[in-house]
């Protein structure tokens, strides 16, 4: 136990200077391509593995110590941040176990250790490894599931934007494809806004929209008749030659709405009325 203490304490007070001769052999040894600030990173992140390796040898076996966790956290956070990818990190994971193993058991026998202790720390060594990758992996992942709910939902928004051409009278684009969350995001986000604008009339425009089908079609229909219903008269615009054919052949009838070639002539249509 005391010479086990003995390398508790070199670790700790040489954490410095044994993390960057590490990062440096792992370098030399493997021949990756790091730029001087991941380098530098690395150092800073093996000078914390050590001193939590320190604290981690006189735990009870099987428990590591929560910074150790929280600090794997935020290191898997901070890289989906980065927009940075998994494999970046999993894939020098096998060459830098091997070399940080034969490190620390190189200490171990340099100060005495009986096989038995030096066992001992290598299970602690490997434990912590995978704790520390296993939290890194799953925050990453829950981060970046995070990051692009937000940027869908942002997407979502710029992509049906409403807007106001003059009294009364407003565009809604579409763009890209319509599917079961941008549907719900119409009905449920973009329909309420509609009577709060006094709209009387909107104008659908479809030229940004990429291919229809029977869901689309039935999508807009219950647009269509939620205005309706509110009083607002809907005219469609944008219906492309290939998309009105596609229309066609999947048994979409838009006879029951006012459908004209782009916003231009609609508008005209709606003032020549006026």
């Amino acid at each position: 136990m005391k010479a086990t203490l003995t390398v508790v304490n070199y670790l700790k007070e040489n954490s410095e200077l044994l993390a960057n001769k590490i990062v440096d052999d792992i370098i030399e040894q493997f021949g990756f391509q790091v730029s001087s600030e991941d380098i530098t990173q690395a150092k800073k992140v093996y000078v914390e593995f050590l001193e939590f390796l320190s604290e981690s040898i006189d735990c009870n076996e099987g428990s590591v110590p929560e910074k150790l966790v929280v600090w794997s956290r935020e290191n898997g956070e901070k890289a989906a941040a980065k927009h940075n990818r998994i494999s970046d990190i999993l894939i020098r994971y096998p060459d830098t176990r091997m070399v940080f193993a034969d490190f620390i058991m190189n200490i171990s026998l340099e100060h005495g250790l009986d096989t038995k202790d030096v066992v001992l720390i290598l299970k602690r060594v490997h434990h912590m490894l995978d704790i520390s990758l296993n939290e890194t992996v799953l925050a990453f992942e829950k981060r970046s599931e995070e990051l692009l709910l937000k940027a869908k939902t942002e997407l979502r928004e710029l992509s049906t934007p409403i807007v106001p051409v003059q009294d009364g009278l407003a565009v809604l684009p579409l763009i890209g494809s319509i599917d079961a969350d941008r549907t719900e995001h119409l009905m449920n986000g973009v329909l309420p806004k509609i009577p709060e604008m006094n709209i009387e009339c909107l104008i659908i425009d479809f030229s940004g929209i990429v291919a229809i089908d029977t869901e689309v079609a039935s999508h807009i229909f219950n647009v269509y008749r939620v205005l309706g219903l509110l009083g607002i008269d809907v005219l469609v615009t944008g219906l492309r030659p290939e998309l009105a054919i596609s229309a066609v052949s999947e048994g979409i009838d838009f006879t029951s709405i006012k459908t004209f070639a782009n916003v231009k002539q609609a508008i005209e249509s709606i003032r020549s009325y006026a």
